[in-house]
């Protein structure tokens, strides 16, 4: 278990008492701190009292804390600070994040931050399987999979590897990243952040105290990381390795036909086809792939540890995940696509689409998607959704509403087998959040992968009943 230091016989306050704020209550009592949370779901208080000292901020006297852990959900500025972290403020208390928490237990550590409007899983996750198959020593987490402070102690020689969402970042004071990868930013979280200025300014935190020997790896197919990755190069000390899909890059990582070019220390030389890499679809992918080679590049790995890590990658659950392929129809679950951005990359990857879509629905619905609706055989309707999705389709693709995801299943599959149409694949991307009939996407894309297990079941018992 790791251990806080810094705070032995100090009072701290964990706010927020989910996965982050639950690991770090136990680091920070490890390291001798006392250790008072709090969270405002009674449901989550009820979990947890056996295990953290309950106590409500509103009755805590804030001058005798020595700091606030603020989980990363929660408020701090923007649309109004949360209570406790106002009455924090008031006494000039240290308000801190789980990140530079683990920044502060373990120094020697080198630390590769990931962050970015999309793609910041996959490119993590690949990251840490690439050193990890090199043989390095590395914890990786974060945003993604175990909270910061549930990782492993690693010291002198370890590498976190740390997936950073833009409220992560604010709470990042004083750790400097090694390797700080930005991969693209589009509008996100504008309610957190007050506007697309604060939402920017929190990403490039990621950069802030970057010296001499570290790296920025920045996409610059958008024209905001364009211009972050530019000023960089003006005024910051450490090296700028851009990547891109879609331009030539000097003394960086891009894709070309199909692909991968390394240019980072010479002449572009083509080193990969992405082809070779078949749980990375999609040009999305494309440009993860490029981020991480640059990466563990940078990190001290070689073109062949890099590249065979890269090939080997089992993909990111739920994330275009192939569950199984039956009888020459794939079955993909995507369920992390809760909006038409995040579905438009998976329907950019494939010709003969089964789509099973719906959901609680985000605003603009699927209109966003008609350039890919000549890649659908049929779209399966889930959820609250169901009726404004029909509307959109509506004379342009065949639908049927389903109601609920396994009556969706069912019925995609028996049209792909009844089709045979070649590269048949049957897509739960729903381009919506789950919350109607799911608690998460990772229960929904779990419920996926069970219902295509029982297909096969079925499959596989077909030839002893005939």
């Amino acid at each position: 278990m790791i251990a806080v230091p810094g705070f032995a016989g100090r009072r701290v306050v964990v706010l927020g008492l989910a996965r982050s704020g639950l690991a770090a209550t136990k680091a920070l009592a490890a390291g001798g701190a006392e250790v008072l949370g709090w969270d405002d779901s009674a449901k989550t208080r009820d979990v947890v009292a056996g295990e953290v000292a309950l106590r409500d901020p509103t009755q805590i006297e804030w001058r005798d804390v020595a700091a606030l852990m603020l989980s990363p959900g929660i408020p701090h500025s923007f649309p109004q600070p949360h209570p406790a972290v106002a009455a924090a403020r008031a006494a000039g208390v240290e308000i801190v994040g789980d990140i530079e928490l683990l920044a502060r237990a373990q120094p020697a550590a080198r630390y590769i931050g990931i962050t970015g409007t999309n793609g910041k899983s996959t490119t993590t996750a690949l990251i840490g399987h690439v050193l990890a198959s090199a043989g390095r020593t590395v914890e990786v987490g974060g945003n993604l999979g175990p909270p910061a402070l549930g990782l492993a102690p690693l010291g002198d020689g370890g590498s976190y590897v740390v997936e950073l969402s833009s409220f992560q970042l604010e709470l990042v004071t004083t750790l400097s990243f090694d390797i700080a990868v930005l991969l693209n930013i589009t509008p996100d979280h504008l309610d957190r952040h007050g506007d697309m200025a604060g939402y920017i300014a929190a990403k490039k935190r990621i950069f802030a105290r970057q010296g001499g020997g570290a790296t920025a790896v920045v996409g610059i197919d958008d024209a905001i990381c364009r211009d972050i990755a530019a000023a960089l190069r003006r005024h910051g000390a450490a090296r700028v390795v851009p990547v891109s899909v879609a331009h030539r890059v000097a003394a960086g990582v891009y894709i070309e036909g199909g692909r991968l070019i390394d240019a980072l220390d010479g002449a572009p030389e083509a080193v990969m086809e992405l082809a070779d890499a078949p749980r990375l679809p999609g040009l999305h992918n494309a440009q993860n792939a490029a981020a991480a080679y640059a990466v563990v590049r940078r990190a001290g790995l070689s073109r062949g540890q890099a590249l065979a890590g890269i090939r080997t990658f089992p993909g990111l659950a739920h994330r275009q995940e192939l569950v199984d392929t039956i009888d020459g129809i794939r079955y993909i679950n995507d369920s992390k696509a809760t909006n038409a951005d995040a579905t438009e990359k998976a329907l950019a990857c494939y010709e003969a689409i089964y789509w099973i879509a719906g959901g609680l629905a985000k605003t603009g619905g699927i209109t966003s998607l008609a350039p890919y609706f000549t890649r659908l055989r049929h779209t399966f309707l889930i959820g609250n959704a169901a009726g404004e999705f029909a509307a959109t389709l509506d004379g342009k693709v065949p639908y049927t509403r389903c109601g609920d995801l396994a009556a969706a299943l069912e019925a995609a599959a028996a049209a792909a087998r009844a089709e045979q149409v070649n590269g048949a694949v049957v897509l739960l991307s729903p381009a919506c959040a789950s919350y109607d009939q799911f608690p998460n996407f990772e229960v929904r894309g779990d419920a996926f992968r069970r219902l295509v297990g029982g297909l096969r079941g079925a499959h596989r018992a077909g030839p002893a009943t005939r």
